[in-house]
């Protein structure tokens, strides 16, 4: 159906930023390709992130074509009209609804990619496509470059230089605009709120698939799409597994579950990690465990401010860390030796945090020309220390098999960060209140 609310107006602007940029060149950016699932049931579909960033258009076979220059033009390829299709999959578009509803210059028919495309190469310097990724798409923007070659003799020129799209795309998107926090917010909203049923539901003698299904059912009835990635609810020795999504185990007695869950809203993702007692009381262990972490996350969350530099929230945790395995017998020597030889890593073997955006792990780079990139008001990372016990030689017994993880959703401030995932109990007390207050 239709979507009669749908604003073009901040995929226009980021087209026309972009078009700017392309001096005499053109951007092909496609969308997603459908996959196979199993015989001729297909996988849910999902648009290319950097498609939609532009368009916000969600059909399949479809692809945008950016001019640059004096007269820059906003081109879209997509599926034509077919009412016979649109019984079985839906409505369409088609190019004359997609260039009206999406603010397009001009819109054509997929099948007329490869007659129009040559010629809009033709007498342009450059290309600008992300080439890599696949290599049929390779071969087809190669192939039409060729064509334009073939020109030669009657003055036409081809591109001379590919470029990729995704270096000016990537400094796009890591600075969110207020369409794109807007969204971020309420996806943060409603993966919060599922993750507070979640520790309500949660006790002995359930399993870890139901608790998954509680996640995934919250988040659609609130208005998300999908889960953000596959969750990861896992319970006991499981928590110490970083990406474990079998989700299968019974929760026991005693033990923690850890659950990293976000939903998405309209592309967008959120990224929520807690850990909390399947009985509703942490165990001496597991509490020192915890306020570890916590006063972790808390060290990282207020080194998040603009100008601040991508590696100090996980420096900041990492110290606190490190200092408190030390302080529990966990390791041994200086706070200085720990950091500088890393023995923390048997405990804490991942970083602090990523981008968060229209991917989970978003677009842009965390270091440019040698030096960690400096936050700037807009950007969304997730802060996410942990600590992961295994049972090893000089381990006690006592600590084995506890897994902690705390992650929230930061967005840059003028000041310093919000917390877009705050709606999730995290301390000690509220935690186990909830869940108190749950069992009665």
């Amino acid at each position: 159906m239709k979507n009669t609310s749908f604003d073009a107006g901040p995929y226009a602007r980021r087209r026309a930023h972009l078009a700017a940029r392309l001096g005499n060149g053109v951007a092909i950016v496609p969308t997603a390709a459908e996959r196979i699932r199993n015989r001729d049931a297909h996988y849910p579909y999902r648009f290319d992130s950097y498609f939609y960033y532009l368009t916000g258009f969600r059909e399949p076979e479809a692809v945008l074509v950016l001019v640059g220059g004096s007269q820059p033009r906003s081109i879209l390829f997509c599926r034509e009209k077919n009412a016979e299709r649109e019984i079985w999959d839906g409505y369409r578009h088609g190019p004359e609804g997609a260039r009206e509803m999406f603010a397009f210059d001009e819109a054509y028919g997929y099948a007329d990619l490869n007659n129009r495309l040559p010629d809009l190469l033709s007498d342009r310097a450059s290309v600008h496509v992300h080439m890599g990724s696949d290599p049929d798409w390779d071969a087809r923007v190669l192939g039409w470059i060729n064509v334009v070659r073939n020109r030669a003799r009657s003055g036409v020129v081809a591109p001379v230089e590919i470029r990729d799209v995704r270096n000016d795309l990537d400094t796009m998107r890591l600075v969110k605009d207020e369409s794109e926090i807007a969204l971020m917010r309420r996806a943060g909203k409603i993966s919060a709120a599922a993750h507070c049923k979640a520790m309500q539901a949660a006790r002995p003698g359930i399993s870890e698939f139901e608790i998954e299904a509680l996640l995934q059912y919250e988040f659609r009835r609130q208005g998300a799409q999908a889960p953000a990635y596959t969750p990861i609810v896992a319970s006991g020795a499981n928590a110490c597994i970083l990406h474990y999504v079998d989700n299968s185990n019974m929760l026991v007695d005693g033990d923690l579950l850890l659950i990293d869950a976000g939903c998405e809203l309209d592309g967008y993702a959120s990224d929520i990690t807690r850990t909390f007692p399947v009985n509703g009381r942490f165990s001496g262990p597991q509490r020192e465990i915890y306020q570890l972490v916590l006063a972790a996350q808390a060290a990282a969350i207020a080194s998040v401010r603009p100008g601040a530099r991508w590696n100090e929230p996980h420096e900041a945790a990492t110290a606190v860390l490190a200092q408190g395995l030390i302080d529990l017998k966990l390791l041994q020597g200086s706070l200085g030796a720990v950091l500088e030889q890393e023995t923390y890593k048997q405990f804490y073997m991942h970083r602090t945090g990523h981008w968060l955006g229209l991917d989970v792990h978003d677009a842009g780079e965390y270091k440019t020309e040698g030096q960690w990139r400096e936050l700037r008001p807009g950007m969304v990372l997730t802060v996410e220390p942990g600590c992961y016990i295994r049972p090893a030689p000089g381990v006690p017994e006592i600590f084995a098999h506890i897994g902690v993880r705390i992650e929230d959703d930061a967005l840059v401030t003028g000041q310093g960060c919000e917390i877009l995932s705050a709606g999730v109990p995290k301390t000690v007390d509220e935690i186990e209140t909830l869940i108190r207050d749950a069992h009665r």
